[in-house]
């Protein structure tokens, strides 16, 4: 903990849009984390109960069992409610239930890239003013005092550059894990939503032979 309270001191200013950068980022995936978590739902269960009341030709009772707050059952309840309407009407609620699920998982993601390429540049720019420090002491301060100012000038380009790489990379590989669990709920949510269809046309094209 002391090594780490040292190369903030020595950083400098530069480090201070570097941990704020972390603060951020932290916040966010812990966010997103507890959201996404949140959004996940027994995709196999839920769509054998749905199946099976379309099956029996109870569009109420399939729609009820669309219930919580996860994307999968929103989608499902929003393309039903369209049952009995024109096919066309119930793909179309489906794929606008769609589209305005996906901005709510991966809101606020946007800025994990840009905060993990301000902690970078944070770190770049603290560098190349601590080597100018470094090298401004080689030409222009006393010969007591250069090693001194040369130490603190090179301790501080390093410390910038070792810190801004240090939350830029956990950041975009957070980032990455996020969207990789969301682009995998939205997967199921987009061929579950296939599947009900499918069997609703099915169902009803059964029921128009008999």
């Amino acid at each position: 903990m002391n090594s780490i309270i040292l190369a903030i001191q020595d950083g400098g200013i530069w480090m201070a849009p570097i941990i704020i950068s972390f603060v951020f980022a932290l916040a966010i995936m812990g966010e997103r984390l507890f959201v996404i978590m949140g959004a996940r739902s027994n995709k196999k269960t839920l769509l054998a109960n749905v199946k099976s009341a379309l099956i029996a030709g109870n569009i109420v009772k399939a729609s009820q069992q669309c219930g919580g707050n996860q994307p999968l059952p929103k989608v499902l309840k929003a393309g039903l409610s369209k049952a009995g309407r024109p096919d066309k009407e119930m793909e179309s609620a489906f794929d606008q239930a769609i589209m305005e699920e996906f901005p709510v998982l991966t809101k606020r993601m946007a800025f994990l890239p840009m905060l993990a390429n301000v902690a970078t540049l944070s770190g770049l720019l603290g560098t190349i003013i601590g080597l100018i420090e470094a090298f401004d002491a080689v030409a222009s301060a006393a010969p007591d005092q250069k090693q001194i100012m040369l130490a603190k000038g090179i301790s501080k380009a390093m410390y910038t550059t070792a810190g801004g790489l240090v939350v830029a990379i956990p950041t975009l590989v957070g980032n990455a894990l996020l969207l990789a669990v969301v682009t995998g709920i939205m997967d199921d949510v987009d061929s579950g939503a296939a599947s009900v269809l499918n069997e609703y046309r099915a169902t009803r094209g059964t029921e128009a032979a008999k």
